[in-house]
């Protein structure tokens, strides 16, 4: 009896042992590392660590080599590092090193060269989990990609086209598990050549691959592209798939008042969370809001923005359904540019099964693009702003109203009677109600 409670006991006191030791190492590395992902960009490279919670972390830089350095704390690592480096110009390599203590990780990063970077952690949102994520970017440099115009050239009318979300923020996902960040680059793209395609008029892309780009930096690209009109490409969803067809939003101070339109703010909030922007942006003071509030062409900028909506709508009812009838109003970051009109065009509703099938076909997203076209060209046939190669070539359409005589029609437009007379072969002063007359742009 003694010899078989010594064997009990000595079980149970093995087992606690093995208890103890199992809490002891889950409290050594209470969190983990479980995926690491990388997204280059022309400007900058994301990296996004995925933890199982927050990160308690430090990080440091080394030269000779240049390398970044990040301990985590209490954290184990479980993601490979073996392919992370292959696709990015500014990493050479991932790798581990030994940390202070046993419990903590510590990652290498060596890099090409030395770089100014941000580190930031970001709390769960969407599909994500807690986060750490770092922005290696590069040094100011002159860009060559902004459009210059020589003195006295006619200038080019430039269309800047954001692609809506990208990188880590994949925006929508349909029921077959498309991404709205693909199918908005396949339709930006699309119109972009487009647009390139047609004398006087250049398309400058926001985002031409799978990165993210903050809602503050579109504006400020196209803005520095010095752009004429800004198209903000998106797949719209809902949290029922029943919704179906286009819409086109427009900037509004009004509150959203619907649940719809609550929806869609919500999804941008999401979208700068998911982007990395979201914890950062609340401590930086933001310049192109600022410039919005003061500008005194907000009201020109709006009224202009509704109006290319108003074509957009009518090019989009010929290719797809509509949700929206009209333009609608909402309070949205990359509308708020004071100087450059600007829309967000929803092309469908990804949770749509029978929409998502065709916003992935390529037919169906050319016919998007190729409407979207024809609502620039038209547009700015019928506002080509001053200095454009357009408002030098291309004339106005002017429908004669009941009143209206050539004396008229040449004060409203600062040229001359004998100059409409000339464009449209007119042999007398007299004019017919509903006569359409070609107006010159510029004398």
């Amino acid at each position: 009896m003694r010899l078989l409670s010594y064997i009990i006991s000595t079980l149970l006191w093995l087992s606690l042992t093995a208890a103890l030791l199992t809490v002891s190492n889950a409290a050594a590395s209470a969190n983990s590392i479980n995926g690491i992902r990388v997204w280059p960009a022309p400007e900058n490279t994301r990296i996004v660590f995925d933890l199982k919670s927050k990160p308690d972390y430090k990080y440091f830089t080394l030269k000779n080599p240049n390398r970044l350095v990040i301990d985590f704390k209490n954290t184990n690592n479980t993601a490979s590092l073996k392919a992370l480096a292959n696709n990015d110009p500014r990493i050479k390599l991932f790798r581990t090193s030994t940390s202070k203590s046993k419990a903590d990780t510590r990652l290498v990063i060596e890099l090409a060269k030395a770089y100014p970077i941000t580190v930031f952690p970001l709390a769960p949102a969407g599909q994500y989990g807690d986060r750490l994520v770092i922005d290696l970017y590069d040094k100011e440099k002159k860009d060559d990609s902004i459009i210059k115009t020589l003195p006295n050239e006619k200038r080019d009318i430039i269309i800047a086209i954001v692609a809506g979300h990208g990188g880590e923020d994949p925006g929508s996902i349909g029921a077959k598990g498309s991404y709205e960040k693909r199918v908005t680059l396949f339709i930006a793209k699309k119109l972009a050549k487009l647009i390139d395609q047609r004398a006087g008029f250049k398309a400058v892309m926001i985002r031409t691959g799978d990165y993210y780009v903050t809602h503050s930096r579109k504006t400020e690209l196209a803005r520095k592209n010095k752009a004429d009109l800004l198209i903000s490409i998106h797949a719209d969803a809902f949290v029922s798939p029943k919704p179906h067809g286009a819409s086109v939003l427009v900037q509004s101070s009004r509150r959203a008042n619907s649940e719809f339109t609550r929806w869609i703010e919500n999804r941008q909030d999401e979208s700068e969370l998911l982007g990395g922007a979201g914890e950062t942006i609340k401590k930086t003071k933001d310049k192109n809001l600022a410039f919005t509030l003061a500008d005194m062409k907000k009201e020109y900028t709006m009224a202009s923005s509704y109006e290319f909506a108003l074509h957009v709508i009518k090019e989009l009812k010929q290719v797809t359904k509509l949700h929206k009838k009209e333009p609608e109003g909402l309070s949205l970051a990359v509308l708020k540019s004071s100087d450059i009109p600007s829309v967000l065009i929803e092309t469908g509703f990804i949770s749509n099964p029978a929409e998502e099938k065709k916003l992935n076909n390529k037919h169906h997203q050319q016919k998007l693009a190729n409407a979207i076209f024809k609502a620039v060209n038209s547009f700015f046939i019928e506002n080509s702003p001053k200095g454009t190669l357009l408002a030098a070539t291309e004339m106005k359409k002017h429908k004669v109203r009941s009143g209206e005589s050539l004396s008229v029609l040449a004060q409203r437009y600062k040229i001359s009677v004998n100059t409409i007379k000339s464009v449209n072969n007119l042999k007398s002063n007299v004019l017919r109600i509903g006569q359409t007359l070609k107006i010159p742009r510029e004398g």
